[in-house]
C-alpha cells in the first residue's frame, strides 16, 4: 500500500488556522487543563467551544452530527496540533476520539440525538469506566456487575484510574451482565450520567495532578435498556473498536516532536556545550518520533479504508509510548547538563519538560499496557505465518 504522508492542501490550511487560534487564545504558559488552577480548565472548555463553532472539534464527523465531513487526515491534524500545544481541548479528546464514533456506529437514534451534538459542540465531558482493581490490562476480567432488577439492572462494583471522573457528565461504563459466559462475552456497555444516584467518586492523589486518577464506586446504580449501547452481552466488540480509536487518537508523537525541536533554542548557547553522546540521543529520539508518526499515519489510512486491525494500533502504541519515555529522559538529561541561571524562556521550557516527563512515566501502562500490546501484535504475526 502506497501512502502520501504529506499534508493535503485542506489539511495544511487547517493546520495553519489551528496554530493561529492557539496563538490567539491559548497563553504560551498553558501546560494543560488539569492543574490546581481552575482557570486552566475554564480556558480549555472555552477553546473547545470556539473550535466547535468553527466545526474544527470534530471535522471528520458527518455534518448531521456536528462535523464537517472532512477526511480522517484532517481529524489527525486537529489531534496533532492539540497534543503539540498541551491539549487545549482538555478532556474532550475522549468524547471526540472514540465515545462519539462508538455511539455513531452502535447507538440508537435516541442516543445519537442525545449525545453526538453535545460532544461535537464541546459541551460535555466523558469518563471511561473500564479498569478495576483486579482487571486493568486484563480488561475482560472485570467484575463490576449489572444485575437484572425489575425494568433494568442494578450496577454494583468499582472502577479505578478513571480520568476526569470528578468533572465528567457521563460515563462509558463497562459491566458484566452474564457471569456464566466466557470472560470476553457477557459484557455490556452502558451510557450512564455521572449524577445518577449511587455513583461515588474518590480522587487519587498522583504526580500528574488533579482530575486524572479517581476511583468510582457504583452502589445500586439503576440502569435501563435505554442506557445500553449496542446489544446486551455483546459489549466486548464495541470496546475493542473503541480502544483502537483511542490509542491512535492520542498523538503523543506531536508533543515529543515539538519539545525536541524547542530544545536548541531554549537552551541557547548551552546547547553547544552539551556532550556529543547526549546530542546523539536527541537525534535518535527525533528519528523515533518520526517513525511513530508514520505508524500512526498507517492506521489513519486504514481507518479511511475501513480495514483497521488491532495489530496495527498495537504496533503504533508500542512505538509511541516507548518514544514518549525516551524523549522525556533525553530532555531531562539535557536540563541537568545545562548551566545554572536559566532565563525565563528556559524556565518555561523546563516546566514543559517536567510536565511531559511526569506523564510519560505512565505511558506504557495507561490505555492498555505495553505487555498487552505486544501480545496483540505477536498473536497477529503468528496468525499470518
Amino acid at each position: 500500500m502506497s501512502v502520501d504522508f504529506s499534508d493535503s492542501e485542506a489539511a495544511a490550511s487547517l493546520r495553519q488556522e489551528l496554530r493561529g487560534l492557539v496563538r490567539e487564545h491559548v497563553p504560551g504558559t498553558f501546560l494543560g487543563a488539569f492543574t490546581s488552577d481552575p482557570q486552566d480548565l475554564a480556558l480549555a472548555q472555552s477553546f473547545c467551544r470556539l473550535l466547535a463553532e468553527k466545526h474544527q472539534l470534530t471535522p471528520a464527523w458527518p455534518v448531521e452530527y456536528g462535523g464537517n465531513a472532512a477526511s480522517p487526515w484532517e481529524q489527525a491534524v486537529v489531534r496533532e496540533e492539540m497534543w503539540a500545544h498541551f491539549e487545549p481541548r482538555g478532556a474532550q479528546y475522549m468524547g471526540v476520539n472514540w465515545v462519539g464514533p462508538a455511539i455513531m456506529r452502535f447507538g440508537t437514534d435516541q442516543q445519537k440525538e442525545e449525545h453526538l451534538g453535545r460532544i461535537a459542540g464541546g459541551e460535555v465531558i466523558w469518563c471511561q469506566g473500564f479498569s478495576e482493581p483486579e482487571a486493568g490490562s486484563d480488561l475482560a476480567s472485570l467484575r463490576t456487575a449489572a444485575i437484572e432488577d425489575g425494568d433494568g439492572w442494578r450496577v454494583e462494583g468499582q472502577k479505578v484510574w478513571t480520568s476526569y471522573a470528578t468533572m465528567a457528565d457521563w460515563c462509558f461504563l463497562l459491566t458484566r451482565t452474564n457471569r456464566d459466559a466466557p470472560k470476553h462475552r457477557g459484557i455490556t456497555v452502558f451510557l450512564v450520567p455521572m449524577d445518577r444516584a449511587g455513583i461515588k467518586v474518590v480522587p487519587i492523589k498522583a504526580m500528574v495532578g488533579p482530575h486524572h486518577l479517581n476511583e468510582v464506586f457504583f452502589e445500586g446504580v439503576h440502569v435501563t435498556g435505554d442506557d445500553v449501547l449496542g446489544e446486551v452481552d455483546a459489549g466486548w466488540n464495541i470496546v475493542r473498536e473503541a480502544l483502537a480509536f483511542e490509542r491512535v487518537g492520542i498523538a503523543r508523537y506531536a508533543r515529543c516532536d515539538r519539545l525536541l525541536n524547542m530544545a536548541p533554542a531554549a537552551l541557547d548557547d548551552r546547547w553547544e556545550t552539551l556532550p556529543v553522546e547526549l546530542k546523539e540521543r536527541w537525534a535518535a529520539a527525533l528519528v523515533h518520533v518520526r517513525q511513530s508518526r508514520l505508524l500512526a499515519y498507517r492506521v489513519i489510512q486504514l481507518v479511511e479504508t475501513g480495514e483497521v486491525d488491532p495489530a496495527d494500533t498495537a504496533a503504533y502504541r508500542i512505538a509511541a509510548t516507548q518514544t514518549d519515555q525516551e524523549v522525556a529522559e533525553v530532555l531531562m538529561d539535557m536540563l541537568e547538563e545545562r548551566a545554572t541561571g536559566a532565563s525565563s524562556r528556559d524556565q518555561l521550557f523546563e516546566r514543559a519538560v517536567d510536565d511531559h516527563w511526569r506523564y510519560a512515566q505512565a505511558a506504557t501502562v495507561a490505555s492498555g499496557s505495553i505487555e498487552v500490546q505486544r501480545l496483540l501484535l505477536s498473536r497477529a504475526l503468528l496468525k499470518d505465518r
